[in-house]
């Protein structure tokens, strides 16, 4: 088998999902050396050199790589800060070694009113109706307050508010959900307003799903739909997070969807990586997940609520294990630039996030169901491993936002373990996912229960119907 040196920038369990990828290959003996936020016992395990950088300063990561250039085939990125602030422009320039993500330049996620510039001139029929405010045009907070209210007007209320920022999914606010009247949504607003550019976009009704592609820099191959959870509680209650959860169908679209829903999904998908790339010079610059969609549907066809620069989190998780394709030939195609299809496996996929109790204001909503005692005891995942001897490769512990001190593993602040469930059907693959939660014990962790469940794919599936009519 072929040696081959990966440098991986990793996180928290999205990373560690790519990991296993990368040495579940039957190509190609991989060598790991990982770039760790925190010392992951999953990538402590496996890597051949594993170097702590709290910060994932792009610098310390470049001068790591620098080190062990003489080994390394190319550098996988998952996410976004270390996109953003330009990781492949230095590590490429420094070293040479090709890193798989967009380079900075072409990093949309950071620029929100730049994804919808971009939207308008290449899939105007897709984008929101949106205003942007920006703190230079408005002398005093009154002037700023009556334009606001004017296209409150013009929306009927009905408004998303978004800093012009990367708000790793819970800088978003949203009539209904965060704010009920004009002077919550206005104080929403001036949080963000104060230091960066506001936009105020129509709340379009509908169901989400989350779309994502490998690309080469020439061509995007765009991958099955998942479905993401980002309200912290069970029922979409409690503020957005970075995601609770997420599933995939058997199929390559979700189940309130239908072929056509998918045929316009891969076309509308297709267009903006087509007008985008003819803005672009560099034939390689989009290599990676130049695009991770959000697309909202509904009664009048698809929208986009935004773009991302890099794998979802969790939903590329819901896709790596059942990749046909050995990992390693996909990255080193994005590299040579002959990346042409990906082969998906038929099967259902669900993934649930255990997390420690201050996350998403857990313990200040659900204070009466955490065990006191647990706070801050280890993490025990020796039962959940334990369950591969009932479904074999059909449950995956992902370790995330955790790390290992005095040799135990502690939870930090963040999303603590992803466990997937795979089936041929959501509900086995989520039965899965849900036994494998209930096993792991310590650090007063919790999840949500209802990630794709029956009920709440009917809910979808009623509402879209309800929608069209």
């Amino acid at each position: 088998m072929e040696k081959i040196g990966v440098l991986l920038v990793s996180y928290g369990a999205r990373e560690v999902a790519m990991a296993d990828a990368l040495l579940r290959s039957p190509n190609h003996k991989v060598e790991l050396y990982i770039a760790d936020k925190q010392c992951n016992p999953f990538n402590a395990k496996h890597a051949t050199k594993h170097m702590i950088i709290p910060s994932l300063d792009i610098a310390d990561i470049c001068h790591f790589a620098l080190e062990n250039k003489d080994h390394l085939d190319f550098v996988l990125v998952g996410s976004e800060n270390p996109i953003i602030k330009g990781i492949r422009d230095l590590i490429e320039q420094k070293t040479g070694i090709p890193v798989i993500c967009p380079k900075k330049a072409y990093a949309i996620e950071e620029s929100k009113v730049a994804q919808r510039i971009l939207f308008e001139e290449i899939a105007p029929q897709a984008n929101p109706r949106f205003k942007v405010f920006n703190p230079a045009e408005y002398q005093t907070q009154a002037d700023v307050k009556v334009a606001v209210y004017k296209w409150l007007d013009e929306l009927g209320n009905n408004a998303v508010v978004k800093p012009d920022k990367p708000a790793l999914g819970k800088g978003v606010g949203v009539w209904g959900d965060h704010f009920t009247n004009r002077e919550q949504l206005f104080e929403h607003f001036l949080s963000s307003f104060k230091s960066n550019s506001v936009i105020i976009e129509e709340k379009v009704p509908g169901e989400e799903s989350s779309c994502m592609g490998f690309c080469d820099g020439k061509h995007f191959i765009l991958l099955p739909d998942t479905r993401d959870y980002k309200r912290a509680f069970d029922n979409d209650q409690g503020p957005n997070t970075g995601g609770m959860g997420s599933y995939k169908d058997q199929k390559d679209y979700l189940p309130f969807l239908t072929s056509a829903d998918r045929e316009a999904e891969l076309a509308l998908a297709q267009r903006v990586f087509e007008g985008w790339k003819k803005k672009i010079p560099d034939d390689t610059a989009l290599r990676g997940v130049p695009l991770y969609l959000a697309f909202m549907h509904t009664g009048r066809g698809i929208k986009i609520l935004e773009i991302n620069s890099r794998p979802g989190d969790p939903e590329i998780i819901n896709l790596l294990p059942i990749i046909k394709d050995d990992f390693v030939d996909i990255c080193l195609r994005m590299v040579d630039g002959t990346l042409r299809d990906v082969a998906i496996e038929k099967a259902a996929t669900v993934l649930t996030y255990k997390v420690p109790p201050d996350y998403g204001g857990y313990s200040e909503v659900h204070a009466y169901r955490l065990n006191k005692t647990d706070i801050g005891t280890p993490i025990d995942l020796t039962k959940a491993q334990a369950l591969k001897q009932k479904y074999g490769d059909n449950i995956r512990i992902y370790p995330g936002s955790m790390e290992i001190r005095n040799g135990k593993i502690y939870t930090l602040k963040s999303r603590t373990v992803g466990i997937l469930g795979i089936g041929s059907s959501i509900e086995e693959a989520r039965q899965i996912s849900q036994e494998g939660a209930k096993t792991i014990t310590g650090g007063a962790l919790w999840n949500r229960t209802d990630i794709a469940t029956k009920e709440h794919i009917t809910k979808s599936t009623q509402n879209l119907e309800k929608l069209r009519r």
